[in-house]
């Protein structure tokens, strides 16, 4: 018996993931990948978890939901998973049956999509920050206190990501007092948008948030909008909101603002030992989907550590358990305030401005948590 006990003991803890590193989505997956395995080192190098390593094993998915499938079948028949980080809405919602009935594993991903933020309907997934409908609700909570009975308009990608956070968004607009005058569904990364400015122009919406893009059709609306004569400000969500993104958009787009769960690489306006570390590991700028890939793996780390520190095995129902009892959790300053997972998701966020002279995102706003 005692052998088996020792072999136990010093295994591998193993985070299985589907990160496209190549396909639509790689800008995200490279940044991801970075961030999982420095964070990985950063455990290893410290011991381990009760003197256990972390190994990371990745496979490209190219962002298409069969291949992520069949990386996890790869991964999970070739090593025993504890913990899986996901690259999508459609293959967490794919896999969730299997994580069901495998019953071993905790995920977490690059989807914020408010369907899974159902702890009875996805009990062994979470999410990193607040799913989508939650950040549009941090957005209109700034919008509420900056100015009372506003019109804000939506404009949102004809796809699951795009509508995801829609019909809610609206009523909590209502219920903060705020009009929406208009929503607008394109097709996603459609260019040709005039009939839509028109049409946004003639609504003349005090704020515009955009959802369910990338970058693709936002500098076209910024910029023609603009021309027009309209003075809403221009609003985004988090996969819009990397400072690199953003840039791109160009001189137009001084003031843009959007939500973000996560300080920026060069964020120094507080202490964040957290971000420290990782300017002395990357010494370039990295992006937002790092900061993501990188917290993701300190919570799987953190559940861990929690779960071997009751005595328990580590399977999905004890790991998510394990990440519930996070109450007032420092996270070294990747987000700017002690954060608690009472569910699935992790409900703060912070609203950002972009300063194009300085090529920055600059905090807007206080960090704003939905639960208080």
């Amino acid at each position: 018996m005692a052998p088996f006990a020792h072999a136990q003991a010093n295994e591998d803890i193993v985070i299985g993931g589907s990160i496209p590193m190549t396909g639509v989505f790689a800008f995200a997956g490279i940044g991801i990948n970075a961030g999982m395995a420095d964070y990985v080192k950063i455990v290893n190098d410290a011991g381990g978890i009760k003197g256990r390593k972390l190994r990371y094993v990745p496979e490209d998915t190219g962002y298409k939901v069969d291949v992520s499938v069949a990386a996890f079948k790869k991964i999970t028949s070739q090593n025993k998973v504890n913990l899986y980080y996901g690259d999508s809405t459609g293959f967490s919602k794919t896999i969730n049956p299997e994580l069901d009935r495998n019953g071993q594993i905790l995920m977490a991903g690059a989807s914020f999509a408010t369907e899974l933020n159902d702890p009875a309907k996805y009990p062994n997934q979470f999410l990193v920050g607040p799913d989508y409908t939650e950040q549009i609700g941090i957005l209109l909570r700034h919008i509420a206190k900056e100015k009372p009975g506003a019109k804000v308009a939506f404009v949102y990608s004809d796809s699951e990501f795009g509508r995801d956070p829609i019909e809610a968004s609206e009523a909590a607009a209502k219920k903060l007092g705020l009009s929406v005058p208009i929503k607008l569904m394109t097709p996603p990364g459609s260019v040709d948008v005039s009939t839509e400015v028109i049409k946004l122009r003639r609504a003349a919406p005090d704020y515009t948030i955009f959802h369910g893009y990338v970058l693709a059709p936002i500098p076209e609306f910024v910029q023609q909008g603009k021309q027009m004569g309209m003075t809403s400000q221009w609003m985004g969500t988090f996969w819009t909101m990397d400072s690199s993104t953003v840039m791109k958009m160009g001189e137009g787009a001084d003031g843009f603002m959007g939500v973000m769960p996560y300080r920026y690489y060069y964020d120094t306006s507080a202490k964040s030992p957290m971000l420290e570390k990782i300017r002395a590991m990357r010494p370039e700028y990295q992006s937002t989907a790092y900061t993501q890939g990188f917290l993701t793996a300190m919570l799987f780390t953190e559940a861990a550590k929690r779960t071997l520190d009751a005595g328990k095995p580590l399977d999905g129902k004890n790991l998510k358990a394990a990440l519930n009892t996070i109450k007032d959790f420092d996270t070294g300053g990747l987000i700017g305030t002690p954060i608690t997972i009472s569910g699935n998701s992790i409900p703060v966020g912070r609203v950002y401005k972009a300063d194009m002279k300085a090529q920055k995102m600059v905090p807007a706003s206080d960090w704003i948590n939905l639960s208080k």
